[in-house]
């Protein structure tokens, strides 16, 4: 049985373009008073924690802002737009082992957190390590290259900047539901063959039994809800595997159509990241991408990010398929690489 479709045109906030948004929309600016909780938790989880990676929300109590973030998550991240920025957090009172726990413990109040590698790192590192898209193990976040817009393996994927590059390095977001809509609108068939299931690389983390890709359509339809899951440089590094078979021609012209479509500057949304920052993206109906960066020569001002993988409890119902990805569909309990809890780690440094 064929995948359903989803209607012509997909409404909601969700279905935005850049042309259309303010900083203002998106900005979420901490008062003093939040600031102080987020680091004096921060400064008790980081003495108190032996393992950062049990790290629970009542491990991090926020009497104020807790309510705040719920309902930034809620209103404008999983029911809205798709994402938030919060800014203001003081990053000058917080050494490296410090900044790990308040945003894991920010991130606690959001959702679970899911490993994001083989290695069970449930906080990542978005730095060069010299790494190049052209090695097929090399994941694209370990490079200064642009990475072309795409989703991470979770609901909503968090990011907190911990210093900006010295040029470039700006984070981009484009409403996949948009660009649904688009395609449909002018090609209605490549917008249908890209419901189909199409292969797409693990680049390697694929767990014990597992097939070395997954087997997901980019565009998915399931209980009134939209959800996309892309990355291209992915599904083409998949042919290197003899049981995936070449793309066919449609399939290259709906993926080159997307990829034209993401980057219309009418449609895609660049950001400014300020040290402190802490982005909140929803994967399902959103694609994101990091524009190249020339980074600063000094290795302690070089660009770095930190990284979470979020399950939160609202989040929309998931198909079947994309077990093959998340692990399961539960809510809340999905995303991330297969690997066993006890091997979930918080490496402070990028590895």
């Amino acid at each position: 049985m064929a995948p359903p479709l989803a209607p012509p045109v997909i409404e909601g906030p969700a279905a935005w373009k850049a042309v259309d948004l303010a900083p203002q929309d998106w900005i979420h600016t901490l008062s003093d008073a939040e600031v102080d909780e987020v680091v004096c938790a921060a400064w008790r989880a980081a003495d108190h924690l032996a393992d950062l990676a049990t790290l629970t929300k009542e491990d991090f109590p926020l009497p104020s802002l807790a309510a705040r973030l719920k309902q930034i998550q809620h209103q404008e991240v999983l029911e809205g737009r798709g994402f938030a920025v919060i800014r203001g957090l003081d990053l000058g009172a917080l050494d490296r082992r410090q900044c790990a726990a308040a945003f894991l413990g920010i991130g606690a109040h959001l959702g679970n957190a899911r490993p994001q590698n083989a290695k069970g790192h449930i906080l990542g590192h978005v730095k060069d390590l010299g790494r190049s898209s052209a090695d097929p193990t090399a994941r694209l976040y370990q490079t200064h290259e642009r990475q072309t817009f795409h989703t991470d393996s979770c609901d909503v994927v968090a990011l907190m900047c911990l210093r900006p590059a010295r040029r470039g390095g700006r984070s981009s977001l484009v409403s996949s539901v948009t660009i649904h809509n688009e395609m449909r609108r002018t090609r209605p068939d490549l917008a249908a063959c890209l419901f189909q299931s199409i292969e797409t690389d693990r680049r390697g983390e694929e767990a014990p039994g597992e097939r070395p890709f997954f087997d997901i359509p980019v565009f998915n339809w399931h209980e009134g809800c939209f959800a996309a899951i892309y990355q291209r440089q992915y599904i083409e590094s998949a042919r290197r595997f003899p049981d995936a078979p070449p793309l066919t021609a449609q399939q290259v012209e709906a993926l080159d159509l997307l990829d034209a479509l993401a980057n219309d500057p009418r449609l895609e949304l660049e950001i400014d990241f300020q040290p402190g920052d802490i982005q909140l993206v929803n994967n399902h109906v959103l694609f994101h991408d990091r524009t190249a960066f020339e980074d600063w020569p000094e290795p302690e001002r070089r660009r770095h990010l930190l990284r979470l993988w979020l399950a939160p409890q609202g989040a929309q119902p998931l198909p079947d398929v994309f077990s093959q990805r998340f692990g399961s569909v539960t809510v809340g309990e999905r995303g991330g690489v297969s690997v066993p809890r006890e091997r979930w780690t918080v490496p402070l440094e990028a590895e």
